[in-house]
C-alpha cells in the first residue's frame, strides 16, 4: 500500500523523536480512522500486509529548528527589491494566459530569475519554462537541487491575471492577484541562495500560468509530476499576500479545504515562530480555489496561506488591482516571505 495519503493526529513531531526513528528504521502508520498512528518497522508493516490490516502511511512535519539560520536569512528582506520586481509585473497591460503580454511575463520572470540563479553559481540552482498543451503562456520553474535525492519541496503562486470583461486586452495589473504572491517567492529564492542554502533535498519554486483559467498551468504540472512518480514532501500556494482590509487585524489566514491538515498544523508552527503576526483558520473556499488544489488533487500534501477570505481585496480581476489600492501592505505581505524562506528551510535543509 503506497503512502498517498495522510491522516491528521496530534501536533507536530518533535525532530528529535523523527530522527531517532527514522533512524531506527521505523515508519509511522494509522491502523485506524480516529486512533492515534503507531510505529512499526518494515518487518511488522509486511506482517500486517499480510493478515489483510489496512493502514494508510501518514506524513510526518517537525517541529521549527533552524531558527536561528532562518532568522538571520530573513532579516535580509528587501521590500525595495520586491517593489522593483512587482513593478514589472504590473507594468504588463495584463498578464492573460493567452495574451502576448501574458507570454512576455513568462519571458521576463525566467530571464530575472535566471540572472538571479548567475549571481549564485555554487548553488547549481536553474531555471526552466514548462510549456503547455492549452495555450501559449508557460509555467516557470526555479529549481535549488539537493544534496541527495528525496521528496521535493515546492512553493507555488501564479504569474497570469484576467480582467473578467475584457481578458484578451483589458488592464489587469493583478498587484495583489498574484504580483504579491509572485514576489514573495522571488525573494524567497533569491535570499536562499544568498544564504549559500545547500539542501539536503530539492526545492522548487514554481509559477503556474492559467490559474485563472480553472488552474490550468498547475493542474499539468501536478499531473506530471504524478505520472513520473515524484514524490513531493509538501506544497505550499502563495496567493493574494498583500491587502489588510482598512481597520482589520492583520492575521495570516489558513484555507481549510483542499489541503493537507498536518501540513496546515506545521504551517501555523512556522508562523508561530518566524512571523510577527497570528494565523487564523479562513472559513472553507469550497472550491479549488487556487493552485495548492491541483496538488492536493493529486495527491500531494498541499497548504495554502492568504489574506483573510471575506476581508479579500475587492480589486481583483480588475483594472485596479494596483499598489494604490487602500490597503495594500508591505510590511503585510513581508510576513508571506518569511514564512516561505522557513518552509523551504525547515523541509529540505
Amino acid at each position: 500500500m503506497l503512502c498517498a495519503a495522510s491522516l491528521v493526529y496530534g501536533a507536530a513531531i518533535p525532530i528529535s523523536e523523527l530522527r531517532a526513528k527514522a533512524a531506527a528504521g521505523l515508519r509511522l502508520l494509522s491502523l485506524e480512522d480516529g486512533v492515534e498512528p503507531v510505529w512499526k518497522t518494515e518487518d511488522e508493516e509486511l506482517q500486517l500486509l499480510r493478515s489483510g490490516q489496512p493502514f494508510v502511511c501518514c506524513d510526518t512535519y517537525p517541529e521549527p529548528s533552524h531558527v536561528p539560520e532562518v532568522t538571520a536569512i530573513i532579516r535580509n528582506i528587501t521590500v525595495s527589491r520586491m517593489d522593483e520586481w512587482l513593478s514589472n509585473f504590473t507594468a504588463f497591460n495584463n498578464r492573460y494566459y493567452k495574451s502576448g503580454s501574458g507570454i512576455a511575463t513568462t519571458t521576463w520572470l525566467a530571464t530575472t530569475l535566471n540572472d538571479i540563479a548567475s549571481a549564485y553559481p555554487a548553488s547549481n540552482a536553474n531555471i526552466s519554462i514548462f510549456k503547455h498543451t492549452f495555450g501559449p503562456q508557460g509555467s516557470v520553474i526555479a529549481r535549488i537541487p539537493g544534496t541527495s535525492s528525496g521528496p521535493v519541496t515546492i512553493l507555488g503562486a501564479h504569474i497570469d491575471t484576467i480582467n473578467l470583461y475584457n481578458p484578451m486586452d483589458g488592464s489587469a495589473p493583478g498587484a495583489d492577484d498574484d504580483g504579491s504572491g509572485s514576489v514573495n517567492l522571488m525573494e524567497a529564492f533569491r535570499l536562499l541562495l544568498e544564504a549559500g542554502f545547500k539542501p539536503t533535498t530539492t526545492v522548487e519554486f514554481h509559477w503556474y500560468a492559467a490559474e485563472e483559467a480553472g488552474l490550468l498551468g498547475s493542474q499539468a504540472v501536478a499531473k506530471a509530476y504524478k505520472s513520473a512518480d515524484t514524490q513531493v514532501k509538501a506544497m505550499m500556494q502563495l496567493d493574494m499576500t498583500a491587502f489588510v482590509k482598512p481597520g482589520s487585524e492583520e492575521v495570516i489566514s489558513i484555507m481549510p479545504d483542499f489541503v493537507d491538515e498536518r501540513l496546515n498544523d506545521f504551517l501555523k508552527s512556522l508562523i508561530e515562530t518566524y512571523s510577527t503576526l497570528k494565523w487564523s483558520m479562513s472559513p472553507p473556499c469550497g472550491y479549488a480555489c487556487s493552485d495548492h488544489a491541483s496538488w492536493n488533487q493529486q495527491g500531494y500534501p498541499s497548504t495554502y496561506p492568504s489574506e483573510p477570505m471575506g476581508d479579500d481585496n475587492p480589486n481583483v480581476h480588475m483594472w485596479n488591482d494596483t499598489l494604490a489600492t487602500p490597503g495594500w501592505s508591505w510590511n503585510y505581505t513581508v510576513e508571506f516571505t518569511k514564512v516561505a524562506v522557513a518552509f523551504a528551510y525547515e523541509l529540505a535543509i
